[in-house]
């Protein structure tokens, strides 16, 4: 029992280091972990091998891909932050969550880009907005960062207009200046919709875009001096990105940092550089080597599930990648309730599904290959949660702890100190010994 009653203690003392017993403190740059400069100079990020990647950084809290959302990521007690990249007119990486960027920010507003809205179709989806490639890094210096999603995250909205949009650049600055006590930091960026970028892209003159953010990434991290393998992942919901990354763009530039396969949908998303490389009649051989037989072939019907098989799992691990992200939904499938509850009291009824109990056996075979699992998104809205499979609504915590508990090494959240509280409690839970 004394064991017990040492967890029931940690586990309160937590609830109360985190801002849990009071809601206005999720909001509130105090909150932070009570193990953050638990670090040596020479330790990786994380403990005992876990890590919490601060999605956007800590985007529960504050506008997502703003230096504020990054440094609030990090004193809560990130181990890494996601900064997605886009390319602008000028060639400069700078962090946004899509190209288009009238969602993020201020720019429907200004009339002096009145000019610049555009029609556009993005990896087969046709859009209308304002795009980082038709504007100079100067100009989108000048756009303020605004709530994406604000009936979700009223509460932060009261941040819309105060913040830049931030250059590659800029957040490595931050990283290294947040570093403190010898704790270490890490990046996690993700190249965004690298084919259009590359080779399909175009902007408003017709000219095209003709950027590899591949090689604009790697150019980046070596003249900001951040090439250590242990602070830096990059992933990329493409393949062939990767592999140019590891193949041919890393080795030029003297440097080998580890890629992440993400994955969409198992049974409902294609990739998109195989989509465009189909079309396009290319050599998928000569692309992406070995995969294509590790895959049974790859045509017009193969989805990212194709790819989440022990052989290509085995055959990736081999040849470019150190971790795969998938979507939490396709690891842990859920089904639909047959109508929503109100788990949290709130007079809404959110939470509208339920865990079904089933784990993907990628799971297995992606830790049985040595690669790194880390899910994504974690999410603390009740929007975003469900109730387990024995019907009691899950906290974000609660799902934390279930994915270190099947073996994740990390995850994605938008919610850093619950993901760092979560892994408090899995590890103190994991000391104890004896009744």
């Amino acid at each position: 029992m004394h064991g017990l009653t040492r967890l029931f203690r940690f586990a309160a003392a937590m609830l109360l280091a985190f801002g849990i017993a009071t809601p206005a403190a999720f909001a509130d740059d105090a909150a932070m972990s009570a193990s953050a400069d638990r670090h040596r100079p020479t330790d990786p990020p994380g403990r005992q091998g876990l890590i919490v990647i601060g999605h956007r950084g800590a985007s529960g809290y504050r506008p997502e891909h703003t230096l504020e959302s990054y440094r609030l990521a990090i004193r809560q007690g990130a181990d890494f932050i996601e900064p997605d990249l886009v390319a602008t007119k000028d060639g400069v990486l700078v962090a946004r969550h899509e190209n288009e960027i009238s969602g993020t920010t201020d720019v429907a507003s200004r009339t002096e880009f009145a000019n610049r809205r555009a029609t556009k179709t993005i990896d087969g989806i046709t859009m209308t907005g304002w795009f980082t490639e038709d504007f100079t890094l100067a100009e989108l210096k000048t756009l303020r960062a605004k709530e994406r999603i604000p009936a979700i995250r009223p509460n932060n909205t009261r941040f819309d207009g105060l913040y830049p949009i931030p250059t590659l650049a800029e957040i490595i600055a931050l990283v290294k200046r947040e570093g403190r006590n010898g704790r270490r930091i890490g990046i996690y960026p993700e190249t965004k919709h690298p084919t259009y970028f590359a080779r399909e892209g175009r902007r408003l003159d017709g000219s095209p875009i003709n950027t590899s953010l591949g090689a604009k990434l790697v150019e980046t991290l070596v003249a900001e001096g951040f090439t250590d393998p242990r602070r830096v992942y990059i992933q990329s919901f493409e393949f062939e990105n990767l592999i140019e990354l590891k193949k041919s763009l890393m080795p030029a530039a003297g440097i080998d940092l580890p890629l992440v396969q993400l994955y969409d949908d198992f049974q409902g998303a294609t990739p998109y550089d195989i989509t465009y490389n189909l079309a396009h009649g290319a050599n998928l051989a000569g692309v992406y080597g070995g995969l294509v037989q590790a895959a049974g072939g790859i045509d017009a019907g193969t989805r990212y599930g194709a790819f989440a098989t022990e052989p290509t799992l085995a055959w990736m691990r081999a040849n470019y990648a150190s971790g795969v992200g998938p979507w939490k939904g396709s690891l842990l499938p859920r089904t639909p309730l047959e109508a929503p509850v109100d788990a949290n009291g709130d007079g809404k009824a959110e939470l509208a599904s339920r865990g079904t109990g089933i784990v993907h056996p990628m799971l297995a075979w992606a830790l049985k290959a040595g690669l790194q699992v880390h899910p994504y998104t974690l999410r603390a809205e009740e929007t975003y949660l469900a109730q387990t499979p024995g019907g009691v609504p899950q906290s974000v915590v609660a799902e934390a702890l279930q994915l270190y508990g099947l073996g994740v090494q990390g995850f994605f959240i938008d919610h850093p100190d619950q993901g760092v509280l979560a892994r408090e409690i899995f590890l103190e839970v994991n000391r104890l010994r004896g009744r």
